[in-house]
């Protein structure tokens, strides 16, 4: 239930939760002449301060992490549209890869990252200097999350700041991604014996868990070749190096890793795969580690992922709209080819009545039953998930303020765009901009793009809050990333059963009479970067992805060829100009 406080053990009050935010060194700042965070006496709290930074924007608004690890690949983008989104070309520098060290974006996920590392810092210093029971349990979350921070930034910039949470006259150290990928690796290793089970100590899959660690170190050995050899020029990375315990490879950790999460029995597949990304999926069989969110007038959870794709004339109510942003491109959607009835492609909503809403110019009304959760009686309009393509129907908006009714049911019309209000409103999955090189669309092209609507839209409480709690670490990912290990040790049988497993475990809607996935009766390197796609798509994985298999680099829509240096980002040059980093390769 998304009652659940932080950590379980005591409420916040307002007045406490707001200091405790407001009491965190900025790290606007970066810390670098500053004691890493105020000291907070409360370790509960403190703690609480650090897990807020993943779900305050960080982890889950499209213009954060999300905009650097997936409008960077072939899963999405965001276009000028029109008079919208220009935005000093912040979102089409991520994209056509012409961002520099001022980028907005890249300068405010440092902040966020760097923010967050300094919260963890001043959480393992409260922790370590109480005397509470939990001591040992908070301080090895804090230094969890304090390594899954630093990991994110290793990761996007190559290197990150650290301080000695115990030294307060500590130097300022900067961490590079090349030799602190396997510290990272042995200190989250050692972490394990002190953090909890998930659902003892009242820990769930909000809370960095053994389960949580396990989930991160298959991710950082999977990743570790990367990180030693970042710009390899022909993506010929050795995934196969010696692991740095328990003998074998690399990818026999990643094996070892994922395989005690699958054997666990703590957690099972959904068979309805948009339940990972639901309203009420806060008790979801696959959640390893998640942002928990809820709308409760404190932080209230974001809606961005679902809000950022729907059009402004989408309305899931009276009182809600989309913002018609960003869309998957043409390369992605063509992925899918053959695969349409796969059940993570696209599911129809059905109301409880029997109405099924199939989006295709059949649909005359469905019914008023459903109520927006703590509106004034708002009807609540469900449009159908997954990647939705071509014409698009739904309810309108009278000058009244009201929906459109036929009788006591909502009336269901073709749509228009709301700010080219002669252009049908038609998700084309191809992108046709006027310079290829540039995605910017005129007005009347606004409506261009297969939208992405994985993540449900929560109407309660505004477009921009969600109960939707957001997966970091979830099963379906974990099976993709053993299935991806096998394959690379040349196990190609095992990598399929994994493979199949995901497809074959996903059902679709009763309207196809509940068909299971299709299996897989072969597969090469190019299917296996395709079934990830399938299974993670718009998860934040794409760009690890598609700097693993080589595709990071290729030319694109509206993305010429790039070089390797830009397999990361450059460092704020706000912070180059402090004179205590040195700029990243390719950017000086």
């Amino acid at each position: 239930m998304k009652t659940k406080t932080f950590l379980s053990i005591k409420v916040l009050t307002l007045f406490s939760f707001i200091f405790l935010l407001n009491s965190c060194t900025d790290l606007d700042e970066v810390f670098l002449d500053e004691i890493p965070g105020n000291t907070v006496s409360d370790p509960a709290g403190s703690l609480a301060a650090a897990y807020d930074r993943l779900g305050d924007g960080t982890f889950v608004d499209h213009g954060a992490i999300f905009a650097m690890q997936e409008y960077t690949t072939d899963e999405a983008i965001l276009p000028t549209r029109g008079s919208d989104w220009g935005d000093g070309g912040k979102w089409r520098d991520m994209h056509e890869f012409t961002w520099s060290s001022s980028n907005a974006i890249i300068v405010g996920n440092w902040d966020l990252l760097t923010n967050g590392i300094t919260r963890c810092i001043t959480a393992i210093e409260s922790a370590e200097k109480s005397s509470i029971t939990e001591k040992k349990l908070f301080s090895a979350e804090a230094k969890a999350l304090l390594a899954f921070y630093t990991y994110t930034t290793l990761d996007l910039y190559g290197q990150a700041p650290y301080k000695d949470p115990m030294d307060p006259k500590a130097d300022l150290q900067i961490l590079k991604a090349d030799t602190q990928i396997d510290k990272l690796i042995t200190d989250v290793e050692a972490l394990i014996p002190d953090l909890a089970d998930i659902g003892t100590q009242r820990t769930y899959h909000g809370r960095f868990t053994k389960q949580a660690a396990y989930g991160f170190l298959a991710t950082m050995y999977l990743n570790r070749a990367v990180f030693k050899d970042r710009y390899n020029t022909s993506s010929n990375f050795n995934f196969n190096e010696p692991a740095l315990s328990g003998g074998g490879t690399d990818m026999d950790r990643v094996i070892y890793y994922t395989s005690l999460l699958i054997d666990s029995g703590k957690f099972s597949l959904e068979s309805d795969y948009f339940k990972n990304f639901a309203r009420d999926n806060d008790n979801g069989k696959e959640l390893i580690f998640a942002i928990s969110q809820k709308i409760d007038y404190i932080r209230n959870g974001s809606n961005s992922f679902a809000y950022v794709c729907m059009e402004r004339n989408q309305r899931t109510s009276a009182a809600n709209r989309g913002t018609n942003a960003a869309c998957t491109t043409p390369e992605f959607y063509a992925t899918w080819d053959g695969n349409h009835d796969d059940p993570r492609f696209e599911q129809h909503y059905q109301y409880a009545d029997g109405t099924w809403f199939m989006n295709d110019g059949t649909d005359v009304s469905v019914p008023a039953t459903d109520i927006v959760p703590k509106s004034a009686n708002l009807p609540w309009f469900h449009f159908n998930r997954g990647i939705q393509a071509g014409l698009q129907y739904g309810p309108i908006l009278l000058a009244s303020g009201s929906l459109e009714m036929v009788g006591n049911r909502i009336k269901v019309s073709p749509l228009y765009m709301e700010k080219s209000t002669g252009t049908r409103m038609n998700f084309t999955p191809s992108l046709t901009f006027s310079d290829p090189t540039k995605s910017v669309f005129a007005q009347n092209e606004i409506n261009q793009g297969a939208r992405v609507f994985k993540y449900e839209f929560d109407p309660e409480g505004g477009n921009g809050n969600s109960n939707v709690d957001i997966p970091l670490f979830r099963l379906g990912g974990i099976y993709a990333m053993r299935a991806e290990a096998y394959f690379r040790k040349g196990n190609t049988g095992s990598a399929m059963d994994d493979l199949n497993k995901l497809r074959t475990s996903r059902k679709r809607e009763s309207l196809f009479g509940n068909a299971a996935g299709k299996a897989l009766t072969s597969l090469d390197s190019q299917q296996l970067y395709k079934e990830l796609g399938f299974e993670l798509y718009w998860e934040l994985q794409r760009r690890p992805q598609s700097i693993r298999f080589g595709k990071y680099d290729l030319a694109g829509t509206a993305k010429a060829a790039s070089q390797p240096f830009r397999r990361i980002f450059p460092i704020p040059q706000t912070v180059i100009d402090q004179k205590v980093f040195q700029q990243n390769q390719g950017y000086n």
